[in-house]
């Protein structure tokens, strides 16, 4: 019956966020790219694009976005500030110009400019390599923006017109057409004066775990002090080949050689049993008289990347009575029900432990949770002090087998060798301590 409930749970929790792009622990979250027209005239346009990450837990690491669309009319891009595109392209029937466009493609790719541009070239919330941070973890850094001036070739009209088929450029998002929205106002003059856009379009990307990558991400390990055996993460629980992974101590060939740090590369796993870029260990260490002790240890696994302002998304339902967290940041999650506090986002601490390192001696960060005991539900009894779901980076990790939870020693089979008298006499300690 446990197993089942767990089964169901998993279900409608994950193939909502997985298939439809909807997720029932962010509801609202999704990416948006705003598009305002400043400034119109025949053949000369100046827009605003920003791209807006308005989920509380999926962020944007390196390499950062990288956005793309399709032109409906033969339009070029004469200036750009705080983006650059990937190509110019062919420019030739502008060779008669002063000077040449800054691209003439007919499906142009734009990205982000570098920390440290020049700064003739930047703009507000520009600049910083693609990177968008999630709204829980950092609500100033959720935005990038960048401006162009447009025109069109010249035997084209030259009226201005949305484009389309956006793409991102980050694994897993689909992107969908461009919409007119009422148009964006802006504040001047220290707030005594108000402008607005000509007009205004927004695209909604939602994101898909399924469309991201065919095979998790991350696996989860349980462990308590009342049982002597390790639940280990499911034998290859991410389907990465054994053939291609890297022993302990090893350096993976691609790190050897000369590649391109701001692109993003195929990860190279440690040897192990699950095979997982990131392992996830949940440990239940001390049983207080009112409080519990929980310590939370993530690994890196993956020998290839560094994981900067990484999270986890916990499900578990004693967590509104969390007392306090040590050396993680930690907020509730109550995206749908108001009075259910059943799921917490942690990050790590700015400067000390938001960087995940690669595979190594150094390659994990841990926390210890300490829990208020709600009388009237606390037990450590049938699989109680685990979560039911672990997210890492909002990418779901593959969980043990409700079967195979750590037990009291009066849940096991008799095959255990543990006496009824030891039982009741261990479970009578834990009340006392």
């Amino acid at each position: 019956m446990l197993k089942l409930l767990f089964a169901v749970t998993t279900i409608l929790f994950t193939i909502s966020p997985s298939t439809h792009g909807f997720d029932p622990l962010d509801p609202y979250g999704e990416m948006i790219i705003k598009w305002d027209l400043l400034q119109s005239s025949p053949g000369h346009h100046t827009v605003l694009v920003k791209i807006e990450n308005k989920q509380e837990y999926r962020h944007v690491e390196k390499p950062g976005w990288k956005l793309s669309w399709h032109w409906v009319n033969k339009t070029v891009i004469w200036d750009m500030r705080g983006a650059e595109t990937t190509e110019q392209g062919n420019c030739s029937a502008f060779a008669s110009s002063e000077t040449l466009p800054h691209c003439c493609l007919r499906r142009p790719t734009i990205l982000d400019l570098l920390p440290g541009a020049p700064f003739n070239m930047q703009v507000s919330n520009c600049c910083r390599g693609g990177v968008l941070t999630s709204m829980s973890q950092d609500r100033i850094n959720h935005v990038s923006a960048f401006r162009m001036t447009i025109g069109s070739f010249p035997d084209d009209p030259g009226e201005f017109t949305m484009p389309y088929d956006f793409d991102i450029g980050v694994p897993g998002y689909t992107c969908s057409n461009a919409t007119s929205v009422d148009p964006t106002k802006y504040s001047t003059d220290k707030g005594r004066r108000k402008t607005q856009a000509l007009a205004t379009w927004e695209a909604e990307c939602v994101y898909s775990q399924t469309k991201s990558s065919q095979s998790p991400k991350c696996c989860v390990s349980l462990s308590a002090f009342y049982y002597q055996n390790i639940v280990p993460c499911p034998t290859c629980s991410c389907g990465f080949s054994s053939s291609n992974c890297v022993k302990p101590g090893e350096m993976p060939p691609l790190l050897e050689q000369k590649h391109d740090p701001h692109v993003e590369v195929s990860p190279v796993v440690q040897c192990t049993n699950h095979m997982c870029p990131i392992h996830i260990h949940w440990h239940v260490k001390v049983n207080y008289k009112k409080y519990w002790r929980v310590k939370i240890t993530a690994t890196n696994l993956n020998k290839m990347k560094n994981y900067s302002d990484w999270n986890l998304l916990v499900l578990h339902p004693n967590l509104n009575n969390v007392t306090q967290v040590f050396s993680f940041n930690y907020k509730p999650m109550t995206p749908l029900h108001k009075s259910i506090n059943d799921t917490g986002m942690f990050w790590g601490l700015k400067f000390y432990n938001d960087v995940l390192l690669q595979a190594g001696e150094l390659g994990n960060v841990q926390t210890e949770i300490l829990l208020g005991k709600d009388i009237g539900n606390f037990t450590f009894k049938n699989g109680w002090a685990f979560p039911r779901r672990i997210l890492f980076n909002g990418d779901e990790c593959v969980m043990p087998s409700p079967d195979d939870y750590p037990r009291l020693p009066n849940s096991a089979s008799s095959s255990s060798g543990v006496s009824s008298f030891v039982s009741f006499v261990f479970c009578f300690l834990l009340l006392l301590v």
